[in-house]
């Protein structure tokens, strides 16, 4: 069964490389990321693997834990990890769990027959404190993922989660926001007093209202 924004994300207790977790005890009041790699010792998860690890600072900074999942086991893991932190040159700092019977990977729906019956495509979930998706993506086993955007767009979700704003395409941490179609243009200077202007009657920009 698929996962809709907005569902409780599904709880499980498992094995990782730090220990047992129950997923949203470990989560407390943060964050989450929770990604999924097709397999351990494969090229493209090496590096995304090592790409998290150096990121780990800018995912803390936002009160981001993350999680990877891969569905061999912990000493294939351990192994793995090993030559994670020589080849990207860095220390792998974060969870990945050992996924063997596949409990996860089916909880959250990350194995599509069509593109293999046995391995997970790379599934990304952004989880709130709420414990609410808030995002999904879906790549094929072939693409790495783009880590900077996954930045990008928790800065997004949480700013939106406590502003009247959107964010337009391109948006970067810093940059001017779109004004929520529930607020009247009337209303907006009392909201947003660092300015804004309107495009359209639709379409109102202010600056980011956290910064």
């Amino acid at each position: 069964m698929s996962i809709r924004l907005g569902d409780i994300a599904p709880d499980f207790k498992a094995e990782t490389t730090e220990g047992t977790i129950n997923f949203h005890e470990w989560l407390g009041n943060s964050w989450g990321m929770l990604f999924s790699h097709p397999a351990d010792y494969t090229p493209v998860c090496t590096t995304e693997l090592g790409r998290t690890a150096q990121l780990k600072s800018e995912f803390e900074k936002r009160n981001v834990k993350v999680l990877a999942v891969s569905v061999d086991g912990l000493e294939s893991h351990k192994g793995w990890i090993k030559d994670i932190e020589e080849t990207q040159n860095t220390t792998v700092n974060f969870p990945i769990i050992a996924d063997e019977d596949k409990t996860v990977s089916n909880l959250y729906d990350m194995i599509h027959p069509n593109a293999n019956d046995t391995l997970t495509v790379r599934s990304v979930f952004i989880i709130g404190p709420d414990k609410k998706v808030k995002l999904t993506l879906t790549y094929p086993a072939s693409t790495g993922r783009n880590f900077h955007e996954l930045l990008r767009v928790i800065d997004s979700l949480q700013l939106t989660a406590n502003y009247s704003v959107a964010t337009p395409a391109d948006w970067k941490d810093g940059e001017d926001t779109v004004v929520s179609p529930s607020i009247a243009t009337k209303d907006i200077p009392a909201k947003f007093p660092k300015g804004h202007r309107v495009v359209k009657p639709y379409l109102r920009y202010t600056p980011q209202p956290n910064k």
